[in-house]
């Protein structure tokens, strides 16, 4: 309520005015109140150094899910973050298009559940490389097959799994697949007005662009709120290098990667036209001798020399020096 002026205090405001030692803009500056909007029905539940925090999580997370996806599909595949915002989740679920990929899944110990969004130009390639195809595009986009979302499912677990690295510094949880859905309307893990954070990250596979979406209600990541900050999860890094735990995940991941092996039997040097008169049953003449040892290569490095040999009916090498 605003306060009441007697008339002698009037009287002085108004001569105050005439003369001019007080400008009416001032007054009418001074009462405006500074206000801030706010919309109750969207809270803002996360701080920017928490946003901040699960960025760097998760852009650890793009390039775990990227090496895994390129060793385990044999195909380039990028994965890297886009964006962490918050927002409702019926904002979340308005925003999806129909038909896509919504995998629900829990991290236990933590109460709820989290929700990993695929779109199909990140689907359908993966499934096309996946029955043996080129990691291509469909021409149209459809609702998925039984067969495609249970092949997909064992696959969605393994990506699930790369959480527990990226978040290993901050929380230990073990990710657990428990539904997967293609509308996104029938997914209604928490109350639409609830708070969630949504991590968008922007995926290659050949040279189709795709999304995916992480995410995580408040709810569900309320118990760790006190450790999302910069200065937590950088101290946590710090102490964790050397723990032997993190040393037996990481030597885990290294242990998956595929490597090539060549071992050359020999080399040499023909004329182009004695390599154009070669023909069936003609003998090549190399610059190794019977005996000498092979020469064996590592991803297209030199690591070891080798000889040759058979193992039951299949032909093989014995090691027997490092380079």
């Amino acid at each position: 309520m605003s306060e009441i002026l007697s008339q002698a205090e009037i009287d002085a405001l108004l001569h105050a005015l005439t003369s001019g030692e007080v400008q009416a803009e001032t007054i009418k500056d001074e009462a405006i109140a500074k206000v801030k909007k706010y919309d109750f029905r969207r809270p803002n539940k996360f701080s920017k150094e928490q946003l901040r925090t699960l960025y760097m999580i998760h852009e650890n997370y793009g390039r775990l899910v990227a090496n895994f996806l390129s060793a385990y599909l044999r195909s380039s595949i990028q994965v890297k973050i886009v964006s962490v915002e918050q927002m409702t989740y019926e904002d979340f679920v308005l925003s999806l298009p129909t038909p896509t990929l919504m995998n629900v899944f829990s991290m236990e110990p933590l109460k709820g559940s989290a929700i990993l969004q695929a779109n199909m130009n990140f689907v359908f390639p993966i499934v096309d490389l996946l029955f043996g195809g080129r990691g291509e595009m469909l021409a149209f986009s459809r609702e998925l097959t039984e067969i495609e979302l249970h092949v997909l499912r064992r696959l969605n677990n393994r990506i699930l799994e790369q959480l527990t690295y990226s978040w290993s510094d901050i929380y230990s949880f073990k990710p657990k697949l428990e539904a997967m859905e293609t509308n996104p309307q029938f997914t209604q893990v928490i109350s639409p007005n609830e708070t969630v954070a949504v991590i968008t990250l922007s995926t290659i596979v050949g040279r189709q662009e795709g999304l995916l979406n992480l995410c995580l209600p408040y709810m569900l990541l309320e118990p760790l709120i006190s450790r999302l900050s910069a200065s937590h999860w950088l101290a946590a890094s710090a102490e964790g290098e050397a723990s032997p735990d993190r040393r037996v995940a990481i030597e885990k991941i290294l242990a998956g990667v595929p490597v090539e092996l060549i071992a050359y039997c020999g080399r040499t040097r023909l004329p182009v036209r004695d390599f154009i008169q070669l023909q069936v049953g003609d003998v090549i003449t190399l610059e190794k001798v019977v005996g000498e040892d092979l020469e064996l290569y590592v991803d297209g490095h030199l690591k070891f020399k080798v000889q040759p040999g058979v193992v039951g009916q299949k032909m093989a090498i014995q090691v027997t020096e490092v380079v």
